[in-house]
């Protein structure tokens, strides 16, 4: 009887593991993308930033805002119709010292429509820092179409406003001058970064937006020429 018992038991047992063993683990929460405020003499802009999809952009452009390399930088460029441009400048057009350039990701399918955040570079599709920029309108132009030169490369997506548009078109609406190293473009009055934090940290110390990172940055980045003027080459650094 004993014996008959235990091997019922033992028929048993192995499905009620099997059983066990097949249950679904509890889902993972999934992790939200980072947000960042931007807070600006004109008002607050909030962006989402996609580090699925350019994670070495949005690791970048998250450093420089955790370091505090953006309080009191300006917006220094505004051009109503294409792109609204900071992230380089100091109130007196001084350039900051910026980190090493990051690899362009501008071929990861995401595209410079309005309201998103690209980040700003030279002619060589690689030499992107610290500047960044606000498209105005569906910049479509300024999209990946190939390798084969630095025009065609186009510019890192790696974000978008969720929070304040009407902030970005404020400052592209106010009128421009040319001051400092820049022949126009310049909002009139200034438009100040007067500081930058990631949603759900503390914002960065003092102490740390006056450390000086690796390298020197030069003349400004431009993504392109104006629409109504002929394409150009991007200039510059930063």
């Amino acid at each position: 009887m004993l014996k008959c018992l235990l091997a019922t038991l033992l028929l048993i047992l192995p499905p009620t593991l099997a059983a066990q063993t097949a249950r679904p683990a509890p889902a993972t929460p999934a992790t939200p993308p980072p947000q960042v405020v931007l807070r600006t003499s004109q008002g607050d802009i909030t962006l989402e930033l996609y580090p699925d999809k350019a994670p070495k952009s949005v690791a970048n452009f998250l450093q420089y805002v955790r370091d505090g390399f953006y309080d009191g930088t300006l917006l220094h460029r505004a051009i109503p119709g294409y792109l609204v441009q900071g992230g380089l400048y100091t109130r007196d057009l001084q350039p900051k010292r910026t980190r090493s350039a990051v690899a362009s990701e501008a071929d990861n399918g995401l595209s410079n429509l309005r309201g998103t955040v690209a980040v700003a570079r030279g002619a060589d599709p690689n030499s992107g820092t610290a500047q960044f920029f606000f498209n105005l309108v569906d910049n479509r132009r300024l999209d990946f179409v190939g390798n084969q030169s630095g025009l065609t490369w186009g510019y890192t997506v790696f974000g978008k406003v969720i929070k304040g548009m009407e902030v970005v078109d404020k400052i592209a609406a106010l009128p421009t001058r040319p001051l400092g190293p820049f022949a126009g473009d310049v909002p009139n009055p200034l438009v100040l970064i007067e500081a930058a934090h990631v949603v759900g940290e503390e914002a960065p110390a003092t102490a740390a937006s006056a450390a000086a990172p690796a390298t020197a940055a030069s003349a400004t980045t431009k993504p392109a020429a104006r629409p109504d003027r002929k394409a150009a080459k991007p200039a510059g650094k930063g």
